[in-house]
């Protein structure tokens, strides 16, 4: 099987990456979200950021979305606007290929290019091992970890902190 390509996500691409995240809310604890959001609201949160000139890709495997990954604001305040907190999510399918390592370099490339500086990785569930091996492959370095921040599926999930100059 051939690799993913890794292009800017659109619009046609929504409704897959609706049903990727539905799964990661519902199912995953790499989201905080208790909720998943519909069309509508991902809809938003996408020309969101677009509109803010935030990266925003999709896996396109032979036409269907096996991931997506986008950097978005780290924080409101206007000094942290060279600072960028990134997500990524996959398909069930799409998992342990290495198309969230390949979404992650890109996205540190596309939001170099848009003049970032520093990259945030906050990863909810320090027993995410998953997602911490592939930013640490990406460059990230730990920073820390949060403990008992967050409660979902009936218990208590740190967030992990990962950062990476770009």
């Amino acid at each position: 099987m051939s690799a993913p390509v890794i292009r800017p996500a659109t619009l046609a691409d929504l409704p897959a990456i609706t049903a990727i995240y539905d799964d990661a809310v519902r199912t995953g604890t790499a989201t905080f979200e208790l909720d998943p959001p519909g069309l509508d609201e991902m809809t938003a949160r996408f020309e969101g950021l677009l509109d803010g000139g935030f990266p925003y890709l999709v896996a396109d495997a032979r036409g269907e979305v096996a991931g997506y990954a986008y950097a978005g604001p780290y924080r409101a305040r206007p000094a942290y606007r060279f600072t960028v907190e990134n997500s990524i999510y996959l398909a069930t399918t799409a998992r342990r290929r290495g198309i969230g390592l390949a979404l992650l370099n890109r996205l540190v490339v596309e939001s170099r290019s848009r003049g970032h500086r520093q990259m945030i990785a906050v990863i909810g569930d320090s027993a995410n091992a998953a997602s911490i091996a592939v930013h640490g492959r990406a460059g990230f370095q730990m920073i820390g970890t949060l403990h008992d921040v967050g409660f979902k599926f009936g218990r208590w999930l740190d967030t992990v902190l990962m950062q990476r100059e770009l």
